[in-house]
């Protein structure tokens, strides 16, 4: 019995994603890391992206809860 070799073509296997990608397009983010002050690009920063993702989270939280004070305060107009 022989096993035929499959083809993989390198169009073929880039257009072919087993998930959608996370982001449409590049971070806007420095390439100086804000948290520890090296370059992203020499090291792993993996406890200074989850530290980001702390301070962005609780900017988010009290973002919304902005929003959601304004909008139950109601508007300038009765309508």
């Amino acid at each position: 019995m022989q096993v035929n070799p499959q083809e993989v073509s390198g169009a073929k296997a880039s257009t072919a994603r087993p998930r959608p990608t996370m982001a449409s397009h590049r971070l806007d983010l420095p390439s100086i890391c804000d948290i520890c002050g090296k370059a992203r690009s020499t090291r792993k920063h993996a406890a200074c992206s989850r530290i980001r993702q702390q301070t962005k989270q609780e900017e988010w939280a009290s973002y919304m809860a902005n929003v959601a004070a304004k909008k139950a305060k109601g508007g300038r107009h009765a309508r």
